[in-house]
């Protein structure tokens, strides 16, 4: 698996949760993590979760943190697993970072919330030949639609805390994968 933080401003809009887009776009084919900071602005046509749409939900942040992640295995359960993975590492690193994470962070299920605020915005999803992840960290929460906290506040630094949480994703992928290769079947 290959990690790759990029220091262009990308917009998130939606698009980029698709196959293929890092070697697309970067020329990193395989099993891949990739980190970006812009705006997100995700509308009802490019929104992923149904429940989202029904509401008439949209997606906003002046400045988010967005990870994509693309795992060549179209399991959609194996995927939203490893999308609860990422975001209780990412809850894990931003605890030890910022004592106001400490005291106030909370996930629940697939997000991170700082008290009732929504820090967080995920989703999991397939294709016909991967499962892909995209995961996102407010930095700032200005003109969001609903009430959100942001690593500013929190006095953690996006680009440090995104390699960390590329290296822990993995480091847990590779522990995984290895678990997976010495243990004997069972007759």
């Amino acid at each position: 698996m290959q990690r790759l933080y990029l220091e262009q401003e990308i917009t998130y809009d939606g698009t980029q949760l698709c196959s293929h887009f890092a070697y697309r776009n970067f020329g990193i084919l395989g099993d891949v993590i990739l980190a970006f900071q812009g705006p997100c602005r995700v509308g009802l046509g490019e929104m992923v979760d149904l429940e989202d749409v029904r509401d008439g939900l949209f997606i906003y942040s002046p400045c988010m943190l967005s990870f994509i992640v693309e795992h060549f295995d179209p399991h959609l359960e194996c995927a939203v697993l490893r999308q609860r993975l990422l975001v209780a590492l990412a809850a894990d690193l931003l605890r030890s970072l910022s004592p106001q994470a400490k005291e106030g962070l909370v996930r629940r299920g697939d997000d991170l919330y700082l008290g009732d605020r929504k820090l967080s915005v995920s989703i999991a999803t397939v294709s016909p030949v991967s499962s892909l992840i995209h995961f996102g960290i407010n930095v700032l929460t200005e003109g969001t639609p609903v009430p959100t906290a942001g690593l500013a506040e929190l006095g953690v630094e996006p680009v440090g805390f995104a390699e960390s949480l590329m290296d822990a994703y993995l480091e847990e992928s590779a522990g995984i994968r290895k678990a997976r290769c010495k243990v004997r079947w069972v007759p």
